[in-house]
């Protein structure tokens, strides 16, 4: 079975509802429709080790409380979530945290305003990608 399939479970962080209503409609579009969700990197981590078997992370950069940097971090430092795919949603005026990101262990970076054709491009990169590093891991 591929890494994202249909079933998969997705969290979503965007400190606006507008934003996590508008990834979870393009993911719909793409054939995914199981959500979780949080607003800020906080909650996000609550909700994340209450729905370990979350297969996929995307998260926007910047929210208050904690940021999407400080919570790639935080997911990083934990074996459990070490390899989980995370995809960081940004705006085109972050890019030296993008880079902070990649060094951190970020899957892939998407910047907005993006499209269901451009999630879905990402998508199949960090698959290839997560194959290549678990494949190295085994």
């Amino acid at each position: 079975m591929a890494l994202f399939h249909p079933q998969m479970k997705i969290l979503i962080v965007d400190d606006f509802n507008t934003m996590r209503r508008i990834v979870k409609t393009l993911m719909k579009q793409l054939g995914y429709d199981n959500f979780v969700e949080a607003e800020n990197g906080l909650s996000a981590y609550e909700t994340l080790k209450a729905h370990a078997d979350t297969t996929l992370v995307i998260s926007d950069l910047a929210m208050p409380h904690m940021t999407g940097l400080d919570f790639l971090k935080t997911v990083r430092s934990e074996e459990q979530f070490r390899l989980l795919p995370f995809l960081l949603v940004t705006s085109e005026s972050e890019k030296e945290d993008i880079e902070k990101a990649f060094k951190i262990g970020v899957s892939g970076c998407i910047v907005k305003p993006f499209t269901a054709l451009n999630l879905k491009e990402k998508l199949e990169r960090i698959e290839a990608s997560y194959s290549e590093k678990t494949k190295k891991v085994s």
